[in-house]
């Protein structure tokens, strides 16, 4: 990891550390009404699996649904730059993914990131190239939704990792879990990691 990077990785974890010191609040509208400040972050242990992951596929087109304030971009950023591969990252605030970009750039990572803003099911729905590998981590309910909207886009051999498979363990993301392990193709597997991830690919054959 080169020194940009781990400096502005260091900059976001000081601020995980400040904000999970402090009591969980949420914010009323912070989904919609552009007021909520908490990152939500994976931790570096879900991070750098992504990036070896990610770094696994030969310049993987790599979509991740959920910027949020650019943490988990940076590592998936990363494994695109030095697989020769590229990320699309999906987030519904404008002020979130501007955050992110700029933190992208303080990286050096900017030329490996493409930011979008807007409905992530309508997006997927817009792209055109297939996808190697995807990072789902946004609102639980889209889970299924996104998987739907992805799943006929993906390339062979695809990695699909999706976070807070454990915990909070909602009903949104045990639906998940079930959709995807139905999917012709798929297999899929649970690690104890973070909050819980399910490690899925996408067949080969």
């Amino acid at each position: 990891m080169d020194e940009k990077l781990a400096a502005v990785l260091d900059l976001y974890h000081e601020r995980m550390r400040a904000e999970r010191s402090q009591p969980r609040t949420e914010v009323p509208g912070g989904r919609d009404g552009g007021q909520d400040q908490r990152m939500r972050a994976i931790g570096p242990d879900t991070g750098q699996l992504l990036n070896i992951l990610a770094r696994s596929l030969d310049k993987p087109g790599i979509l991740e649904l959920g910027t949020s304030f650019g943490y988990s971009g940076l590592w998936l950023a990363d494994a695109a730059r030095s697989s020769g591969g590229r990320l699309i990252t999906m987030e519904l605030h404008g002020y979130k993914s501007a955050y992110a970009r700029d933190m992208a750039g303080k990286a050096g990572l900017a030329d490996y990131i493409d930011h979008r803003v807007g409905d992530a099911v309508a997006m997927i729905g817009d792209l055109t190239e297939p996808v190697d590998f995807v990072f789902v981590d946004l609102w639980k309910d889209l889970y299924v939704p996104c998987l739907e909207a992805f799943y006929p886009k993906l390339a062979p051999g695809a990695i699909i990792v999706a976070d807070n498979m454990i915990r909070p363990g909602t009903e949104d993301v045990k639906r998940y879990g079930r959709a995807i392990r139905a999917k012709p193709g798929i297999s899929s597997v649970l690690l104890p990691v973070g909050t819980g991830i399910e490690v899925s690919r996408f067949g080969a054959d």
